[in-house]
């Protein structure tokens, strides 16, 4: 842990962190923004398998959310990553990773995280990658959404990243 996550408090989300989540995903200006009413509720129903990093005073500067998937309930389906800008560059986005990952290994058995990115996401393409190293995990890729599936207009490919079986 760097000085920097020395004071870093994750915890789970409470519904009244939607808000500062909504604002946090939006000024990514890289994250596909999802109504604020779906941060609410993702605050609520999906908490326990979702992270916020608190800062010294307890407000969000970033998050994680995810579900565990209902065909494959060992996996962990990472939703959004996403760090307020003024904390960026201290590896919380990996601290959220791991944490988050840490726990629902302990709560729901999960041995396998899935993604998706977007071709040219560096950022979060280093994280995933950096973070089957962590956890000795192989890592696959494929296309799991083309460009033509999307209904409202240009999108690029979603490829899914598929990291399991994690360490113990």
């Amino acid at each position: 842990m760097t000085a920097a996550q020395a004071d870093l408090q994750i915890d789970r989300p409470t519904v009244a962190d939607g808000a500062v989540l909504w604002r946090i995903a939006k000024d990514s200006k890289v994250l596909d923004l999802n109504s604020s009413y779906s941060y609410l509720l993702w605050c609520r129903d999906f908490a326990a398998t979702s992270a916020v990093a608190r800062d010294e005073h307890g407000g969000p500067i970033g998050f994680v959310t995810g579900y565990l998937r209902p065909d494959s309930p060992r996996t962990l389906l990472v939703w959004q990553v996403a760090v307020d800008e003024a904390h960026r560059g201290r590896g919380l986005a990996a601290a959220l990773l791991d944490g988050l990952a840490a726990r629902t290994a302990a709560e729901h058995g999960v041995d396998t995280v899935e993604t998706t990115i977007t071709p040219g996401n560096t950022a979060s393409e280093r994280l995933f990658t950096a973070f089957a190293g962590r956890h000795g995990a192989l890592l696959e890729r494929e296309v799991l959404f083309g460009t033509g599936q999307f209904p409202d207009g240009p999108h690029d490919p979603e490829v899914l990243y598929r990291i399991g079986p994690l360490a113990r």
